[in-house]
């Protein structure tokens, strides 16, 4: 009877940890769109030479920009939500949401900005001068 209960236990330690744990790993673009319709992160920068299409006046749940995966491969991306402040000057982002036929349907953007991982030399040594 014991072994019966250790058993139902266990299951149901298995089950909410999966209920609550994110297995998603990184896709690329092309393996996205092979996954149509699934829950995937991917790793993009935004192609610069095409302007974001975000206009707050009319529609500020709205953007869409061509993202650009390390292999290469290109996506249009649509996120229904307001921008994220500073998504122009972030190196690379990582997108949360789904291929919807050709279109990236985002629910999340994560920002990559490079500026938070370049040491500055100059504000260090002030920094170090100003504590001694």
């Amino acid at each position: 009877m014991s072994i019966i209960i250790l058993v139902a236990i266990a299951i149901g330690i298995g089950i909410l940890i999966s209920m609550f744990t994110d297995i998603s790993t990184y896709d690329s673009i092309n393996s996205a769109r092979q996954k149509q319709g699934t829950f995937v992160h991917v790793i993009a920068r935004i192609d610069k030479s095409v302007p974001l299409d975000y206009n707050p006046a009319n529609n500020p749940n709205y953007l869409s920009f061509i993202a650009v995966d390390s292999l290469g491969a290109r996506a249009k991306v649509i996120y229904h939500n307001t921008k994220p402040a500073e998504l122009e000057q972030s190196d690379r982002v990582v997108l949360k949401g789904k291929m919807e036929g050709d279109v990236f349907e985002c629910s999340e953007i994560l920002l990559k900005c490079p500026s938070k991982y370049k040491d500055d030399k100059k504000q260090l040594e002030k920094s170090v001068s100003a504590k001694s």
